[in-house]
């Protein structure tokens, strides 16, 4: 007989969770299959608009599935739910009320009973769950074991398993960051063979965490995941250009600040952190892409020293327009 797993033989019915800010935000069922109850709380850091997350470097991304436990009780009326709003649910097809039905009767009134609510006190189930704004991604349908029963202080084994890391990687992926639009003198018109200064003000980039807990079936951890900002990258939009310093890499300052700020008297200096370009735009604009990259790392229950997570990046485009310096023949 086969039984499919919730979430992939019943029609799921939509439902968004938004994370950032300062809101706390969980996991919540959402048709019909069982969702996560770690929550989420923390805030953007820095003044900046938020405008989105920030995007691991190298090949790494944060899980999309993993299990957590259930106590017996939890387990029961998340499967009563799910098979209620199911079987009731209009215009739903019959193979998964089917579906649903013999998945209820497993855990009801077939090879367990009751969902072993009698045993309350020997352990819990363990559960996969998604993230609900990765549900739709290859990665996120591996976690594929049904739920399962682990005896208390037993290993659950299986891959995912929660932990105050899986939680800290939940957390990067939620790590909402504000917008990086840098300041340049010239602003948006400047001159061929001109240096532009670009600057990032120390009010404007702080540290961003944010906090991933769970209290379930006997487990109660958190971890606190924290962005730092390290470094600007200047990318002008063209090969025809040069940036300051070379590698187009400008380090924070000591004070939190990148870059410094152009003042009346530095026309012939170089400036630290900027850009010249080398020919003009013509009667369009070039595209400066101006990337943040943010050093991550984590502390949380059993882990009270940092531990490094990949650094991750986030950036926006600005677009600038470059003219020819006029002559005047006399």
């Amino acid at each position: 007989m086969l039984i499919a797993s919730p979430g992939t033989a019943f029609a799921d019915k939509g439902g968004n969770n938004s994370q950032g800010g300062n809101a706390q935000t969980s996991g919540n069922r959402s048709g019909g299959s069982i969702e996560s109850l770690v929550t989420y709380s923390g805030s953007t850091g820095g003044g900046g608009k938020r405008t989105g997350n920030v995007r691991p470097v190298g090949d790494w991304d944060p899980p999309a599935c993993w299990y957590e436990p259930r106590t017996p009780e939890q387990f029961g009326k998340s499967v009563e739910e799910m098979y209620t709003e199911t079987v009731n649910y209009p215009g739903q097809h019959s193979y998964a009320k089917s579906a649903v039905g013999m998945y209820r009767s497993m855990y009801k009134d077939g090879e367990y009973k009751d969902y072993n609510k009698d045993r309350a006190d020997e352990g819990n189930w363990w559960v996969s769950v998604r993230d609900e704004d990765r549900w739709m991604e290859p990665e996120a349908q591996t976690c594929d074991e049904m739920p399962f029963w682990v005896e208390n202080g037993d290993d659950p084994g299986v891959p995912n398993a929660v932990t105050p890391q899986i939680l800290a990687e939940l957390a990067y992926n939620r790590l909402q960051l504000p917008e990086t639009e840098v300041t340049l003198a010239p602003e948006e018109n400047t001159k061929v063979n001109l240096p532009t200064w670009a600057w990032l003000d120390k009010a404007t980039f702080k540290e961003v965490d944010v906090t991933a807990e769970l209290d379930a079936g006997g487990v109660n951890i958190q971890a606190t995941t924290t962005a730092k900002p390290v470094s600007l990258r200047l990318e002008p939009g063209t090969e025809d250009a040069e940036t300051y310093p070379a590698s187009g890499e400008c380090r924070i300052n000591d004070d939190g600040s990148i870059g410094e700020p152009y003042a009346k008297g530095k026309s012939d200096e170089t400036p630290p952190c900027g850009i010249k370009y080398l020919r003009s735009s013509g009667d369009g604009k070039f595209k400066l892409q101006a990337t943040i990259t943010w050093e991550i790392s984590w502390t949380g229950t059993g882990n009270p020293a940092p531990t490094r997570l990949p650094d991750g990046t986030f950036g926006a485009d600005q677009e600038i327009t470059v003219q020819e310096i006029q002559s005047v023949n006399r």
